[in-house]
């Protein structure tokens, strides 16, 4: 990928009219990708860019409220299922109407299908993918159209080091990696209110909470997490597990709950929009992930200054260095998570120790640089097509 022009070189707000960039995603639920393009959306120069986002599924809309208070206009293109391509002429409408300079587009499934949608249009705009995950993690056809069609790319993204290892060899040249960041100073300041949201939460003052955040689907490991917190509380400490999620194994996982008696030491909060509260009231982060790009909790955790036990999937290993902030360990090893757990539980010294590395590396994880070299890209890409 060609570097981006700085901004200021020729132009300037006065004399160029904004960017008009529009993201699509498959839905706008409460995940990693949707909570990024919110603080995205906060974060972005709005002299420069007018965003828009559009998204499928009519039943994941938890975050339109937020994206549309940052400034974002938000087009649902109607189907329950993406796999219902309805929403392709939909999406081709859009894009006539819109006019956009930039597409930017957040899922992989979408992105396949909306390079072709996009490739029929007379006049074309660059399209922006990013890997938010890792190859492995998608369906065999989710594979095979991507690959296909990749090329209709005018930039590619991925969250990691790892994703981009997880590339077919000849898709691995063109992609750039952008850690993306969450936003350090909002994090910073709920801090203060620990022990306000300990009390609220019921927490006793030695009592050790150990929290996890990630939707309630397969890929986060969940009969892992809870195979390690049996483990955990049958050894006797003073400890209680708290998840924040919501997802399509919630039926099976509350089952599995029941079954190991975890009762109320393992208690699952469901979605909570301040889920960076709970976070801030914790003593350690946990994650039993099979499959990640590079965990947004994982570097919300570590802003808030919690030592980190997680498994090595994906971009964790880049997050984590083994023994400093946290430990690293084989993901769909349960035992190995308890152990590791029980670790940082039982030495307050090391979990203080990881707790102040954490913190440091934290404040490396500032959104602003990545929202801003996003933007040098979408100049870039946007300047080409203006002049042609």
């Amino acid at each position: 990928m060609a570097a981006g022009i700085p901004y200021g070189e020729g132009r300037s707000p006065s004399c160029q009219p904004p960017i008009r960039v529009l993201w699509l995603i498959k839905g706008l639920g409460p995940g990693g990708a949707e909570h990024l393009l919110v603080s995205t959306a906060r974060g972005a120069d709005s002299e420069r860019f007018r965003f828009s986002v559009a998204y499928l599924l009519n039943w994941k809309s938890a975050l339109v409220a937020p994206l549309e208070a940052a400034g974002v206009d938000a087009h649902c293109l109607g189907v329950k299922d993406a796999r219902d391509l309805r929403w392709t002429p939909r999406l081709r409408s859009l894009l006539k109407a819109g006019n956009y300079d930039v597409v930017h587009v957040h899922s992989p499934l979408v992105a396949a299908a909306s390079r072709l949608v996009i490739f029929t249009l007379r006049r074309r705009p660059p399209v922006v993918s990013t890997e938010h995950n890792s190859w492995a993690s998608y369906g065999r056809w989710t594979r095979v159209f991507n690959r296909l069609t990749f090329r209709l790319d005018s930039a590619h993204i991925a969250v990691s080091e790892q994703v981009v290892l997880s590339l077919p060899a000849g898709l691995r040249p063109r992609t750039e990696v952008i850690v993306h960041g969450v936003d350090v100073a909002a994090i910073t300041d709920a801090r203060l209110e620990r022990e306000a949201v300990r009390a609220e939460l019921g927490l006793g003052p030695h009592q050790i909470a150990i929290c996890t955040v990630a939707n309630l689907r397969w890929q986060k490991g969940y009969p892992d997490l809870f195979a390690a917190a049996k483990q955990v509380i049958d050894q006797g400490h003073d400890v209680v597990f708290l998840s924040v999620g919501q997802g399509p194994l919630e039926a099976e996982l509350k089952q599995r709950h029941a079954q190991l008696g975890l009762g109320d030491r393992f208690r699952m909060l469901g979605y909570r929009s301040d889920a960076i509260r709970v976070l801030v009231a914790s003593d350690i982060f946990a994650l039993a992930s099979l499959h990640e790009g590079y965990p947004i909790a994982v570097m919300e955790a570590m802003v808030a200054g919690l030592p980190i036990v997680a498994t090595d999937a994906g971009g964790v290993p880049e997050a984590v260095h083994n023994g400093v902030e946290g430990f690293v360990v084989p993901s769909r090893r349960p035992d190995e998570l308890a152990a590791a757990l029980l670790k940082v539980i039982t030495d307050p010294d090391l979990r203080h120790r990881m707790s102040e590395a954490s913190l440091r590396r934290g404040q490396g994880y500032d959104i602003r640089a990545a929202i801003e070299r996003t933007q040098e890209i979408y100049e870039e890409l946007a300047a080409h097509r203006r002049d042609r």
